[in-house]
């Protein structure tokens, strides 16, 4: 098919969620993608904060062809060991007592919200289901990820929502005092805002929402899916804040572009959950495990991790340059490789 062909064949078949431009990306390698014609594209989407190591890497696609020629599938009934590893790996470098794999960012945060309202059951009342999330935060576009995220655009028209989500400001701790009650199980917070523009959470923030929870006796969930997983300069980048969660979520670049999300627990939370409380057909097969354990070791390298730092920071400094240079900037945000400019109207 041409180019043309493509596009009106896709245009034509394809339910219209996306505006996309008139070109078809054919291959990539490295930061780079390359249309059909062979034009050159500087991948600053990396595929959604989807391609950490990059398109067509190496050791990505050695593992990915081993691991498709034992297995595939098999369904999470059965032991598989590259998801026992993958398991075993993240919880060694993180917080979590327990992982479960789903497909998703989106899944993550769906069965995070489950397991903070079966632990407000269980150690509290039947009324401790709510969960307090935060304007311009963004969750996922599955009914229950969206509930929880504080932007109207996105799911205005697809009301009624999951009740007993309530909102707070970001960085204003005495907003999230407010809403706090006997029927609070969770707060659910991105260490740094990324859909609405890469805000990160003031550095007190998340130790007092930390003491917060340890006091009142909520559950603290963190989504990382867009900030985690070293783009920050830290494996977590919860890590930068002194403050660990009870919950976090994962996923983009967990499988360099293979769909996988994790739900990462302490055992507080794990110990209520059991068998056929919440399921995955796919979640954390076999080939999607191999590829995210080569992916983990990779982005645990303290080498590869100070190198965003150092990244990042002449990035940052860079953008701040551009700042004092040009009006139609109006801010430079970010942690690590994670950076955001506000631009004038």
């Amino acid at each position: 098919m041409t180019s043309s062909e493509i596009i009106e064949t896709a245009k034509h078949y394809l339910l219209p969620t996306y505006t996309r431009p008139d070109f078809v990306i054919e291959r990539g390698e490295g930061v780079f993608l390359y249309d059909a014609a062979g034009k050159e594209y500087l991948d600053f989407v990396s595929g959604i904060a989807v391609n950490a190591l990059g398109h067509g890497d190496p050791g990505v696609l050695k593992v990915l062809t081993e691991q498709a020629g034992k297995l595939w599938h098999c369904s999470n009934l059965y032991h598989t060991e590259p998801q026992a590893r993958l398991a075993q790996l993240l919880v060694e470098n993180t917080f979590a007592d327990k992982v479960f794999f789903c497909n998703s960012g989106t899944e993550a945060i769906e069965g995070a919200i489950k397991f903070a309202r079966k632990w407000g059951r269980k150690t509290k009342s039947e009324r401790c289901f709510e969960i307090i999330a935060f304007h311009n935060s963004f969750h996922g576009r599955t009914l229950g990820a969206l509930s929880a995220t504080g932007q109207p655009e996105f799911w205005q028209d697809f009301q009624p929502l999951l009740p007993g989500i309530r909102f707070a400001e970001f960085n204003d701790f005495s907003s999230v005092e407010k809403l706090i009650s006997d029927n609070t199980c969770a707060i659910l917070v991105e260490p740094i805002q990324g859909e609405s523009g890469v805000f990160p959470a003031e550095r007190e923030f998340l130790p007092v929402l930390k003491n917060v929870c340890l006091e009142k006796k909520i559950l603290l969930i963190y989504d990382e899916i867009q900030c985690g997983l070293g783009r920050t300069g830290t494996f977590c980048a919860c890590e930068q804040f002194g403050a660990e969660p009870d919950i976090m979520t994962l996923a983009k670049p967990l499988a360099a572009g293979l769909p996988l999300g994790a739900i990462l627990v302490k055992d507080s939370v794990a110990a209520h959950i059991g068998p056929g409380q919440h399921a995955s057909t796919f979640g954390g097969g076999p080939l999607v495990a191999a590829v995210a354990e080569h992916v983990v070791h990779r982005l645990l390298d303290p080498g590869l991790l100070a190198h965003v730092r150092e990244k990042g920071a002449w990035l940052l400094s860079q953008l701040q340059r551009l700042n004092t240079r040009f009006s139609m900037i109006t801010a430079v945000r970010g942690r690590g490789l994670m950076a955001g400019v506000s631009l004038a109207d």
